[in-house]
């Protein structure tokens, strides 16, 4: 026979919550709901019902197999498997949320597609988030600006402001769950016999319904429709980022909210600016005799332009920087820099004074 420990990987000194995590990925693996081996499956509860019980797997530590392991016995299984345990009755049904101090609603909830209880309406009924791109330039990240988007989505009915009946109709209580705003299903499953509770279909879980249905939206609270959105882009953007709007994505039926709409920023490529985080970088031209004797330039930046001193002998790729002069700080005060990436023009033709003047500066070992 095979050691419990063993069966559930897990060594003689392992904690109660390293049995449970080991139980619950083994039984997903090997349920047979899901292709996995009923025999495995069996030999995996059983070495559960000892060690995920203290008291069993103190006894079971002393005493080995021989004990009594809680009425399902060597290589059987059953729902008497589960007499004495929290969370079941006598009889094997389940009364609560727990096995032991292991909540055990997740492993129902995958292998039969719902919760061991009854799930929120409110948590059901929702409208889709819905998702979109947009591009802005540079320009307009750094400033922050107001944008106005059209959307073809399900919307509130404007006729019936999203009630689904007729104005002027009254509300009845709905025939289908007589009220009640669910609906049950009986599931038979390896484990036996499971109710399902799930949402009305007919009322969305209100439990009543308009007597007359909506002329423009046929009772649903909602239709297809364009609807102009306008939303706020913050200063100092970056590419990719989210922003979103709560509420503002599709309209989700009779009692229930809408969902969120998500904007994913895209910036197009400058023609004379990148940027790197908050900071932007511009690439400076220079003539020889700039970088030789120095400069004062105008420089462009994201607001204008700024005076710039060029120090006599500049290289080629050397850096100077415009403090503040780049992004704002999304997240807090300030701006980023500009850097500014000078870069050393040589000259593809020359007049015939230019070569003279070269040719001195050459004699000068220049």
């Amino acid at each position: 026979m095979k050691d419990y420990y063993e069966v559930l990987g897990v060594s003689r000194d392992a904690s109660q919550e390293e049995i449970k995590k080991a139980y619950r990925t083994l039984a997903h693996k090997h349920h047979p709901d899901k292709g996995g081996d009923e025999k495995k499956f069996k030999e995996i509860n059983e070495a559960y019902q000892v060690l995920g019980n203290p008291q069993k797997r103190s006894q079971y530590d002393q005493f080995g197999r021989t004990f009594e392991a809680g009425g399902a016995g060597p290589g059987g299984f059953g729902f008497e498997g589960f007499q004495g345990f929290p969370g079941f009755d006598s009889r094997g049904f389940r009364t609560s949320g727990g096995f032991g101090d292991f909540d055990f609603s997740d492993i129902f909830e995958d292998f039969f597609g719902f919760e061991g209880g009854r799930k929120s309406r409110k948590k059901q009924k929702r409208g889709k988030d819905i998702a979109v791109d947009l591009e802005i330039e540079l320009k307009e990240a750094f400033l922050g600006i107001n944008r106005e988007i059209e959307l073809q989505k399900m919307v509130v009915c404007s006729r019936c402001q999203g009630s689904g009946g007729e104005p002027g109709t009254k509300t009845v209580k709905c025939p289908t769950c007589d009220g009640r705003g669910e609906v049950y299903e009986t599931r038979r499953s390896f484990f036996g016999s499971f109710s399902k509770v799930s949402v009305c279909p007919q009322c969305g879980g209100e439990g009543k319904k308009p007597e007359k249905r909506c002329s423009e939206c046929n009772g649903e609270g909602r239709l297809k429709k364009i609807e102009k959105i306008s939303l706020h882009i913050p200063a100092g953007i970056s590419d990719g980022e989210v922003v979103k709007l709560e509420e503002k994505g599709e309209a989700g039926g009779v009692g229930s909210r809408p969902g969120d709409l998500y904007i994913r920023i895209h910036i197009k490529k400058h023609s004379q600016f990148k940027r790197k985080g908050d900071d932007i970088y511009y690439e400076l031209p220079l003539n020889f005799s700039q970088a030789a004797l120095g400069d004062v330039l105008n420089v462009p930046t994201l607001d204008g332009g700024a005076s710039l001193k060029i120090p006599s002998g500049a290289e080629f790729g050397e850096t100077l920087i415009l403090k503040g002069k780049g992004m704002p700080h999304i997240y807090g005060t300030g701006r980023g820099d500009e850097i500014v990436v000078l870069k050393i023009r040589t000259p593809k033709k020359l007049t015939k004074r230019q070569k003279e003047l070269f040719e001195e500066l050459n004699k000068e070992g220049l």
